[in-house]
């Protein structure tokens, strides 16, 4: 039964993660942690620290995760079958749509407004991926910036930050 569940959880997940990249992660807390207890919300924010540092898509490596933790490999299978089958069936429709309607100014439109909510939604994940408290610490938002302004004006890839970022965690205070 759970890997009939952890299918259904991922690819319920896969379906509504529009926008990608973090834009699931509200959905899927709300499925492992509130609706099925299967991680609790620090084990879950653990997870993200961990997950983040890895290459890939973020929603592979927590299906990975909760797959094994509760269903072991067979778990990994079923979690990431459900997580890659509901996009890629999206994909395959909205493909179908997208080139039979890409230049209806309406369409145009809804992508447009769309896309400002999916912002929205990355910014709210980024506000709840972290304590509160932590935002008004002066070393806390000189990291923030000084890591938005080297993702944002510099070529320096994303990994590096991230490792040096673990690196200067690990030594100091």
């Amino acid at each position: 039964m759970i890997l009939l569940k952890l299918f259904l959880v991922f690819f319920k997940v896969g379906l509504f993660a529009i926008g990608g990249a973090y834009s699931f992660l509200p959905l899927l807390e709300k499925e492992m942690v509130e609706n099925y207890h299967w991680l609790s919300k620090e084990e879950f924010l653990d997870v993200l620290a961990v997950v983040k540092v890895f290459p890939g898509a973020i929603s592979i490596k927590y299906a990975s995760y909760a797959g094994y933790k509760l269903g072991g490999i067979p778990g990994v299978v079923c979690a990431n079958l459900g997580n890659f089958l509901a996009p890629a069936l999206l994909v395959l429709c909205a493909s179908m749509f997208y080139f039979k309607y890409k230049n209806n100014a309406s369409v145009k439109r809804a992508f447009s407004v769309i896309e400002l909510v999916i912002f929205a939604m990355i910014i709210a994940v980024a506000f709840q991926s972290i304590e509160p408290s932590r935002l008004i610490q002066v070393k806390n938002v000189l990291i923030i910036v000084v890591s938005f302004a080297l993702f944002v004006y510099t070529k320096i890839d994303p990994a590096i930050v991230l490792i040096c970022a673990g690196v200067i965690g690990f030594f100091f205070k």
